[in-house]
C-alpha cells in the first residue's frame, strides 16, 4: 500500500510527459539571435546536457553560453558536446567524490566544478573554503580571491577551480591546495546594447523574450500568467523590494528563485536565523542581506515555529533597509520573497480567515505584513507540466541577471505621474508599495523608462491590485485599521476615477467583502451580510440569492427523499448519469471515501474527473470537501507511467476548486464502494466504469454528457444506510 505522492517520486514526471519532438524556430526566436547573437540559449538545451549533474540552470546556461549561443545547429551540436564532457569531465557528482580526489592525487592537479564556501579561520588567522560535492575543507584560500568573491563567505558560490594534490608528514595540512578560483558569472554586460535591441521588439515580443528567459513557454500563459511570472524578477531588479507568494504545490514558485541568478539564494524558512541573515554579533559578520541581492525562504509557510527576535529584527529592516545589532547599525540593499504553499482554496481562506492564512502566526502580525509590497497570487498558477518549459531561444540567464542586477541603481517609480494619480486616501507605505512593484515591472519590460498610457496604465493596475491584496488581508486580521477607508483607484488626465479591485474580490465578492459589525462568517454567519470593507461603492454586490446557489445543478434532494434500497440498470440503457444516481447521497459531506480498483484507463480517469467535478459544484464555493480514492497500481511497467500522471492531473484539477483528493493505491482491494462521513454507504456493482467505451467521434455527446452515454454492462446499486460513528470508523 502506497499513496500517490510517494509512487510519483519513483518517476520523471516531466521526463515522461515530454516528447522527443525537435522544437520548431519561431519567428521571435530569429529576431532574439538577430539583436541579441551570443548572449540568447535555446532553453530545451539545459535538459540535454544536465543529465545527472545537480546544479543551477545558471550553472549550465554559463557553460551553454560558451559554447552553444548560436542558431546554428551544428554549432549547437558541438557546443552540447563540449558542454557535456566539460561536465563529465570536471562537474564533481557528490557520491563519486572519492573518485575524483583519487584523480587529483594521481594526476597532481585537476579542474573541478563545485559549490565554494569560504570561512574564517580565527585561530589561525586564514580563510579556508570547503567544497560541498568534493566533501573537502581546510583548503586555504587567500584573501584577495575572498574580497573578490565576498559571496563565499555567505552561501557558496558555484565555481570552476584547479585543485593541487601535495601530501605533507604534518597532519595538520590538508593535502589540498587551491590554486586558480573562477566564479560561474558573466564578467560584465553591455547595457546601452540591450537598450538598443529593446527597441526593435514589440512589448508583446519583449514580455514572450523575457518569458523564455526564464525557462517558461509564453503560449501556455495568458497576459495576466505572463505578468505574475515577471513579478517573482522584480526582488533581483527593485532594491529592497518585499513579496510573498503563496499558491498550491507544483507551480514552480521556488524555480525562480533557486535556478534563474547567482545573485539571489534560496534557503529553507526554518533555517533561518538572526545571525545568518543579519549579523553574528560574536563575530560581527554581517549576514545574507549583506551579499545578495535577493533572499528568498521556501516552504515559509510550512514553519509554523518562529523567533520572535528574528520577527522584530526582519520588520524594521523590510521597513527601514536597515536593523541594529548590538550597538551597531548596518544598511543592507537585498529584496526578500517570501514562498509557501497554501493547503485551502481561495474562498475557503475568504470565508474563514484571510489570504495569509498559512503563514506561521508570528508573521501574521499586521506591522509585519505592511511591510509587504506585493502578493503574487500563486493559486492562479496552473502546476508545472512539460508543455510549460520553453524551447525556445531567452537570453543566458546570467546575462539578464547582470542586467538586472545593472538596473538596481535607477527608480522608475514616477513614471507613472505623467498620466495617473493615485488617490489621497492610499497611504504613504500603500503608495510606496505600489510604486515599486510599478518601478520593477516597467525596468523588466520598458528598461528605457518609455512607454505609451495604455502600456503605463496595464503595470499600474496590476501593482495597485498585489498592495490591495496585502491590505484587505490585514484588515480582516486588525480592527484598528478599519477606522480610515482606503481607496485603491487612480484617476486618468481626464480626472476620471478607476477602482481596482483583485481578481478574487470579483469572483466570490460575498466572501470578500465583510461587514466587520457582523458575526464571525466562519461561525456560522450567512456570507449575505459581506459588504466591501474599504469602498463600499467600489462595484455592486451580487444578489445574494444567485451568489449562494450554484447554477445549472439540481438542488439538494430532501432528506426524506433519500430511503436506503437498490437500483437495477440493464445493459444498453440510456439516461443514467452520477447527478442522478450518486450525488442525492453524497451532498453536505465533508469527508468520502471511494474504493474503486480500476481507476486506470483514460475514460475511466474522466469519469472520476466528471463526479468530482458535480460535487465541486455542488458545495458551497467556499467549503472543502476531503475525498479518498482508493484504488489499485496499475501492473504493467509500459502503462504505470500513464496511470499516475493521470491520477496527478486529476488531483491538481481537484484540489483547486476545493475537492480534496488524496489517492492510496492498495493491490488488495476488490469492493467496489462510496463511503461518507454522514451516514451512507453506496455499494457499486461496477464502481464507477458504468458505461461503454466512448466513441471515436469527438463530437459525440456522451463525451460531455453522461446522460447519452450506453451502459456497459448490467449492474446493481446498493444504498446502504450506516451510522456516523461507523463511518469515522472506516
Amino acid at each position: 500500500m502506497t499513496n500517490l505522492e510517494d509512487a510519483l517520486d519513483e518517476i520523471d514526471v516531466l521526463a515522461a510527459e515530454a516528447t522527443d519532438a525537435s522544437p520548431t524556430k519561431s519567428a521571435l526566436d530569429d529576431k532574439i539571435n538577430e539583436h541579441f547573437a551570443g548572449a540568447v540559449v535555446r532553453k530545451d538545451l539545459v535538459k540535454a546536457v544536465r543529465g545527472n549533474a545537480v546544479v543551477p540552470s545558471y550553472v549550465l546556461e554559463y557553460l551553454l553560453g560558451q559554447y552553444a549561443a548560436s542558431d546554428d545547429e551544428a554549432t549547437i551540436q558541438a557546443g552540447i558536446d563540449s558542454v557535456r564532457q566539460i561536465l563529465a569531465t570536471h562537474y564533481v557528482n557528490r557520491n563519486e567524490h572519492m573518485l575524483v580526489k583519487s584523480e587529483i592525487r594521481r594526476k597532481g592537479r585537476h579542474r573541478v566544478i563545485d559549490k565554494v564556501t569560504v570561512t574564517l579561520n580565527e585561530k589561525n588567522d586564514v580563510h579556508e573554503a570547503e567544497f560541498e560535492n568534493l566533501q573537502i575543507k581546510g583548503v586555504i584560500i587567500d584573501d584577495v580571491t575572498v574580497k573578490q568573491n565576498p559571496k563565499l563567505l555567505v552561501g557558496g558560490v558555484w565555481c570552476i577551480c584547479d585543485i593541487e594534490y601535495f601530501h605533507s608528514d604534518d597532519q595538520r595540512v590538508v593535502p589540498w591546495i587551491l590554486d586558480k578560483l573562477k566564479p560561474i558569472q558573466v564578467a560584465g554586460v553591455d547595457i546601452d546594447r540591450y537598450y538598443d535591441a529593446r527597441k526593435a521588439f514589440t512589448t508583446d515580443e519583449w514580455i514572450d523574450l523575457l518569458m523564455q528567459s526564464i525557462g517558461l513557454n509564453p503560449e501556455q500563459f495568458s497576459e495576466r500568467g505572463k505578468l505574475i511570472a515577471l513579478t517573482r524578477l522584480i526582488p533581483f531588479v527593485e532594491r529592497n523590494y518585499n513579496v510573498v507568494e503563496l499558491g498550491p504545490k507544483g507551480t514552480g514558485k521556488s524555480h525562480t528563485f533557486s535556478e534563474f541568478s547567482p545573485n539571489g539564494i534560496l534557503i529553507s524558512g526554518g533555517e533561518v536565523t538572526v545571525a545568518k541573515l543579519f549579523v553574528n554579533n560574536a563575530s560581527g559578520r554581517i549576514g545574507l542581506v549583506g551579499y545578495w541581492d535577493c533572499v528568498a525562504f521556501d516552504e515559509f509557510a510550512a514553519n509554523r515555529r518562529a523567533d520572535q527576535n528574528l520577527v522584530n529584527v526582519m520588520k524594521n529592516y523590510l521597513a527601514n533597509k536597515s536593523f541594529s545589532r548590538g550597538t551597531s547599525i548596518y544598511g543592507a540593499e537585498a529584496s526578500m520573497a517570501f514562498i509557501g504553499n497554501t493547503t485551502h482554496t481561495v474562498p475557503y481562506m475568504l470565508k474563514n480567515s484571510d489570504l495569509f492564512d498559512e503563514l506561521p502566526d508570528a508573521y501574521r502580525d499586521p506591522a509585519w505584513l505592511d511591510r509587504i509590497h506585493h502578493y503574487i497570487p500563486g493559486w492562479e498558477v496552473a502546476p508545472i507540466r512539460s508543455e510549460m518549459f520553453s524551447t525556445g531561444y531567452g537570453f543566458v540567464v546570467d546575462y539578464l541577471a547582470e542586467i538586472l542586477r545593472a538596473k538596481r541603481s535607477e527608480d522608475f517609480s514616477d513614471k507613472y505621474k505623467d498620466h495617473f494619480t493615485l488617490d489621497n486616501s492610499i497611504s504613504t507605505r500603500d503608495q510606496d508599495s505600489i510604486r515599486k512593484t510599478f518601478s520593477g515591472l516597467m525596468k523588466l519590460v520598458h528598461p528605457t523608462g518609455e512607454a505609451t498610457e495604455v502600456e503605463v496604465r496595464a503595470l499600474l493596475e496590476f501593482a495597485i491590485e498585489g498592495r490591495k491584496r496585502v491590505k484587505d488581508s490585514i484588515l480582516r486580521i486588525d480592527a484598528t485599521m478599519r477606522d480610515t477607508p482606503v481607496y485603491f483607484r487612480y484617476a486618468d488626465k481626464s480626472g476620471a476615477w478607476h477602482d481596482v479591485a483583485t481578481l478574487e474580490e470579483s469572483q466570490y465578492p460575498r466572501l470578500y467583502r465583510r461587514d466587520w459589525n457582523a458575526a464571525p462568517h466562519s461561525d456560522g454567519a450567512s456570507a449575505d451580510g459581506l459588504v466591501s470593507a474599504t469602498r463600499e461603492s467600489a462595484r455592486p454586490l451580487s444578489s445574494p440569492a444567485a451568489a449562494s446557489v450554484p447554477q445549472n445543478v439540481p438542488q439538494e434532494a430532501p432528506t426524506s427523499a433519500l430511503a436506503p434500497g437498490h437500483r437495477d440498470f440493464t445493459a444498453g440503457q440510456r439516461g443514467v448519469s452520477y447527478e442522478e444516481i450518486l450525488l442525492p447521497y453524497l451532498r453536505g459531506a465533508a469527508k468520502i471515501t471511494i474504493t474503486d480498483p480500476y481507476i486506470r484507463l483514460p475514460h475511466q480517469g474522466r469519469n472520476l474527473a466528471d463526479l468530482l467535478s458535480l460535487l465541486a459544484v455542488a458545495k458551497d464555493e467556499a467549503d472543502e470537501i476531503d475525498l479518498e480514492l482508493v484504488t489499485t497500481e496499475e501492473p504493467k511497467a509500459e502503462y504505470k507511467h500513464t496511470q499516475l500522471l493521470m491520477l496527478k492531473s486529476i488531483k491538481d484539477a481537484s484540489d483547486a476548486v476545493g475537492v480534496r483528493l488524496a489517492v492510496r493505491l492498495d493491490d488488495t482491494i476488490h469492493d467496489r464502494r462510496i463511503e461518507t462521513d454522514h451516514g451512507w454507504r453506496i455499494d457499486l456493482g461496477k464502481g464507477l466504469d458504468i458505461w461503454q467505451k466512448p466513441s471515436d467521434n469527438p463530437f459525440d455527446f456522451g463525451r460531455s454528457r453522461q446522460e447519452f452515454r450506453l451502459i456497459g454492462s448490467a449492474f446493481s446499486i446498493h444504498y446502504v444506510k450506516i451510522s456516523v460513528a461507523d463511518s469515522e470508523r472506516s
